[in-house]
């Protein structure tokens, strides 16, 4: 069996630094190790004030600076300014997943994305969202445009980093790190529609901070 050999990537229109949205460590992994080994300089952004509760966001954030101080990459960690996310879902607290809420999650992450890269030298941004097969690529990809639409000389990177197995690695390098494996998007109606499925179908709630990917056969249960 051959080892797997990256393909090299690079920025679109002649870019030269990357400000990467990261929303959590098991999506951003297979994405930072592809930039990583094309040599593209680059830095992660995290600024996801949607993750509730603090407890899950304190996790994913935590997991995202040990991949990154591993593999020596800048970690920017933005606010956690939840009374602003919540005013602007106001009136959304029932949309469906993929909807109009997630679009306005979506905006509300890449405008502040935007805004430090335009204020900080980067000329391309891009996100590890679309790497999941639970989001909906052109709903990120599109809210990635618009956003850095607002400045001149910006660019959003519509990469598809599913493709040539990169769903697959995603796993993979999850498993091998270790990573926490968050059970759902990451707000609170998430949260309450995923609790909803489960108790529909006889399943116990969800219990944050218990499951770690390639841990899970030798993870206690309870809290």
């Amino acid at each position: 069996m051959t080892e797997f050999q990256r393909p090299a990537l690079s920025l679109p229109a002649d870019g030269k630094r990357l400000l990467l949205h990261s929303c959590c460590a098991p999506c951003s992994g297979e994405v930072m190790e592809a930039i990583t080994a094309s040599g593209i300089d680059y830095a992660i952004f995290f600024y996801n004030p949607n993750i509730h509760p603090v407890k899950e966001y304190e996790l994913r954030k935590q997991e995202n600076i040990r991949f990154a101080e591993q593999h020596g990459i800048p970690f920017i960690d933005c606010d956690y300014d939840t009374d602003n996310w919540f005013s602007r879902a106001r009136g959304m607290e029932n949309e469906p997943e993929r909807g109009i809420r997630c679009t306005m999650c979506f905006d509300m992450r890449f405008e502040r994305t935007a805004l430090y890269a335009h204020e900080h030298g980067y000329d391309t941004i891009s996100s590890s969202l679309g790497i999941s097969r639970w989001k909906n690529m052109a709903q990120i990809n599109d809210c990635g445009v618009r956003a850095a639409s607002r400045y001149e000389g910006l660019q959003y990177w519509e990469y598809n980093w599913r493709k040539g197995g990169g769903a697959s690695r995603m796993v993979e390098i999850s498993k091998r790190e270790q990573f926490y494996q968050q059970e759902y998007c990451g707000c609170v109606y998430s949260l309450r529609d995923a609790n909803r499925h489960r108790r529909e179908t006889g399943r116990e709630r969800i219990k944050i901070g218990l499951l770690y990917y390639g841990q899970e056969a030798e993870t206690p249960q309870g809290d």
